[in-house]
């Protein structure tokens, strides 16, 4: 890019470089075939032009304090039985200890996406995190179940969620036998914690950026000839924009780490809060709260409670310090759909080149055919090993199936509600995320007492598989109908709303 003259500058503008640059109209191509949106802007202050190291850092952390939030959650669930016996309080009531903070998380996002939005993303991310730390403090200190529970809330509505953190579960089991039994759990993960918030605060710069339209710098009409006359060489059919910028010098690493953020005046705080929800009615968005709702409540939180009473109860015997490992089988079934997820990218791809390069939506949906089935096949195996005292294998390859089911409909169903519907799409996250944890809640709730007024089979097999299954089968109802659905929505009060509000 050839540096323009700088005639007639004043000192305060010579600190910035004056660049003709040329600026693509609709994004460069990427992985794929995709285009790349938004396009990054010339000033290094733009995150999307971070060098990726730092882009590599900011993901480390947020993947971390994802896995450190989970990891509190539901690591406590080889607990269940000793707080019942240590606060006097019924199994059941126990596995409260699990089910309310993780309700707390759905109240986190619908409240602290719109902070973000208004305040910046750091200040809010630190803030969170000095919340989290002192959830757990509380949780490591607490002598009764209200303490802890109060404690156990606060330290979720600081977090956010990820798969893998149900792994935490196995070494929260063996820290049982120790000589500060449960609390030792807390320790280490207030000890992570506090870690991670100093790992932030130097490395988490502020995310949020004003992507306005690059204006005229001012150029004379000598110099701007003089660069279309360079830039006449270009090959023909070129689809850039030549543009004049003034490009800003980087800010200092100490500038970064003010713990203020962007603040933007112009977003709705309590406007976002209501109108968020309206996304609820919006079916692909519908889906996505139910997939990951079902999923979380019936093989995360369920799988949760059983298997630490299943497995150091007869015939199985196993100590308590090992009643965690459960979570292996889940942990193995995300890993080995890993693989699959550029699947879904590739056969929206393909079909697109057939479609003379007309996107739509549906066309990542095909990949997710068998999970639709094995995810409901898992809880089968599940339950039916536990009403059967089946071998302890079962356990494993139940919830393995499941959560390999998980993968797909966490991943694509998601992807799907934003190819469909990219109008304020954080609002939408936040109506996704509340919604998940009201289903997820009200499926794990009372999900012991179900079983011991039933049976194992009954509640795990035949109504969470068959629930499981009915939801997964929409996957079909949206592959064939979903683009009309598309446009029956786009009619609607509801499209207008936040066509109007798009931006805010």
């Amino acid at each position: 890019m050839p540096v323009m003259p700088t005639k007639g500058k004043s000192q305060a503008q010579s600190t910035s470089k004056q660049l003709l640059v040329n600026v693509p109209t609709e994004g460069d191509d990427t992985a794929y075939g995709q285009a790349l949106f938004p396009v990054p802007a010339e000033d290094p202050n733009d995150p999307l032009q971070w060098s990726k190291v730092q882009k590599t850092m900011i993901l480390i952390v947020v993947c971390l304090y994802s896995f450190l939030g989970n990891s509190a959650l539901l690591g406590v669930g080889p607990y269940i039985r000793l707080w019942s016996e240590t606060f006097n309080v019924s199994q059941a009531e126990a596995s409260t200890l699990i089910s309310y903070p993780n309700l707390a998380y759905g109240l986190t996002s619908w409240l602290l996406v719109p902070l973000y939005l208004r305040f910046g993303r750091r200040p809010v991310m630190l803030g969170s995190l000095l919340a989290f730390i002192a959830g757990l403090a509380g949780c490591s200190r607490a002598t009764s179940f209200n303490g802890l529970l109060a404690a156990r809330i606060i330290h979720c509505l600081g977090a956010v969620a990820l798969c893998l953190a149900a792994l935490a579960t196995l070494p929260a089991a063996y820290m049982l036998p120790t000589k500060y039994s449960w609390r030792l759990f807390f320790y280490v993960i207030l000890a992570f914690a506090i870690a991670l918030f100093i790992l932030a605060f130097f490395f988490v710069e502020e995310t949020s950026y004003q992507r306005g339209k690059l204006a005229d710098t001012g150029i004379t009409n000598e110099d701007h000839d003089s660069a279309n006359a360079a830039s006449s060489q270009e090959k023909p059919g070129s689809s850039m924009v030549e543009q004049a910028i003034v490009i800003p010098q980087r800010k200092s690493f100490l500038s970064t780490l003010s713990p203020w953020g962007r603040v933007d005046r112009t977003v709705p705080f309590f406007t976002l809060l209501w109108r968020s929800m309206t996304y609820i009615l919006v079916p692909q968005v519908l889906w996505v709260i139910t997939s990951f709702g079902i999923i979380i409540g019936l093989g995360g939180l369920s799988f949760n409670f059983i298997f630490p009473i299943k497995i150091t109860e007869p015939p199985y015997n196993w100590p308590a310090s090992i009643s965690g490992i459960h979570s292996v089988g889940g942990v193995l079934g995300f890993l080995l759909a890993v693989p699959f997820t550029p699947t879904s990218d590739i056969l929206a791809a393909y079909l697109t080149r057939r479609n003379n390069g007309i996107r739509e939506a549906e066309m990542r949906l095909g990949v997710m055919l068998p999970a639709m089935i094995i995810g409901p096949i898992g809880l089968v195996v599940y339950g039916l090993t536990a009403q059967l005292n089946l071998h302890w294998i079962g356990y494993f390859l139940g919830a393995g199936m499941a959560s390999w089911c998980g993968f797909f409909y966490y991943s694509f169903t998601l992807a799907y509600a934003v190819d469909s519907y990219n109008q304020n799409t954080s609002e939408m996250l936040m109506a996704i995320n509340v919604g998940k944890q009201l289903v997820s809640f009200g499926l794990g709730f009372k999900v012991l007492d179900w079983i011991m007024q039933n049976s194992y089979a009954a509640v795990i097999s035949a109504g969470f598989g068959s629930i499981l299954l009915a939801n997964n089968m929409f996957l079909i109802v949206f592959m064939i109908w979903g683009k009309r659905i598309r446009r029956f929505m786009s009619t609607t009060w509801l499209a207008k709303l936040h066509g109007r509000s798009a931006g805010t």
